[in-house]
């Protein structure tokens, strides 16, 4: 009787071991804990680094299925009139989710501050994107030209982009101007890279894995090393998600004109789908000239 206690005793401890790692494995996605050993430096100039494993499995395919029903043409900024416009030079589809989506996006928003040492204000709300065979984002700037975007949270300091899945062939992250870093990883051989990948320094996509480059110098000079693009998928699907960082905060009050109200009974289904961030000229405004849905964007 007295082993058979023991032994009832023994299992009873894995059980409670087994459901408090499953537990914590969940409760994991909405930690803001950072594991500074598993970040890699790919680049110095620009300031470029790899976490490995920052996402789970369940955070990536949380963002995935939030993002599948939501997708339209991806857009870039004009550099002239700050307005988002389609363009050959980008060619993906995504879709915006708000920082408080839910846990696991709140989850993931911790974990990017703790990272970047950024606060959360600072930051877009998370874009979630798909790339096809043969899409592809070409080389440009993450910070702005256009005096509209500046003027709403000032340039992009820094870019987390987090690879929410495996890509067979192709779809790396490339930095045709980066100068070559004696930190580049083990798996990156020129025979893992697509043609469009051995222009410069670059990042294959892996599932979990997460990418935070800089587009300002530590003096706050737009770095023109910071150039990438996205190489086109070859064989497979990529999926992303980025949170582009500004140097101000991206939800901070543009002026209190009028009362806080929206002008448009669309504004809420607008901010939604990411609007807010996708078309701030129409959707915030500026102190100047407000815009038509700064209560569904929560800029009063």
């Amino acid at each position: 009787m007295f082993k058979f206690r023991n032994l009832l005793f023994f299992f009873l401890i894995l059980i409670s071991s087994f459901v408090r790692e499953s537990t914590c494995s969940y409760a994991g996605s909405a930690s803001a804990t950072v594991d500074p050993s598993r970040v890699k430096q790919i680049s110095w100039k620009p300031r470029a680094f790899v976490y490995e494993g920052f996402l789970t499995d369940l955070e990536c395919d949380h963002l995935v299925s939030i993002a599948r029903s939501e997708l339209k043409r991806s857009e870039v900024a004009d550099n002239d009139s700050g307005k988002s416009k389609l363009s050959t030079v980008r060619t993906s589809s995504g879709m915006f989710i708000s920082k408080n989506k839910d846990p696991i996006v709140s989850g993931i928003e911790d974990k990017i501050s703790a990272w970047t040492f950024l606060p959360k204000e600072n930051g877009e709300d998370i874009q979630v994107l798909r790339y096809e065979h043969g899409q592809k984002y070409e080389s440009h700037y993450d910070y702005f030209v256009d005096k509209v975007n500046i003027a709403w949270g000032g340039h992009r300091l820094a870019t987390v982009l987090m690879y929410l899945s495996n890509v067979t062939k192709g779809g790396e992250t490339v930095f045709p101007l980066a100068e070559k870093s004696s930190h580049r990883r083990a798996y990156e051989t020129d025979e893992d890279l697509s043609e469009c990948a051995k222009k410069g320094i670059a990042v294959k996509p892996k599932k979990g894995d997460a990418l935070l480059f800089f587009s300002l110098e530590p003096n706050a000079i737009p770095d023109t090393n910071s150039l990438h693009g996205g190489c086109p998928v070859l064989e497979g699907e990529k999926w992303s998600a980025t949170k582009w960082i500004h140097v101000d905060s991206f939800s901070k009050n543009l002026g209190d004109i009028g009362n806080c109200t929206d002008l448009n009974e669309s504004c809420e289904r607008w901010a939604a789908l990411g609007e807010c961030t996708k078309n701030p000229e129409y959707m915030v405004g500026s102190p100047e000239m407000p815009g038509y849905c700064r209560r569904s964007c929560r800029i009063c």
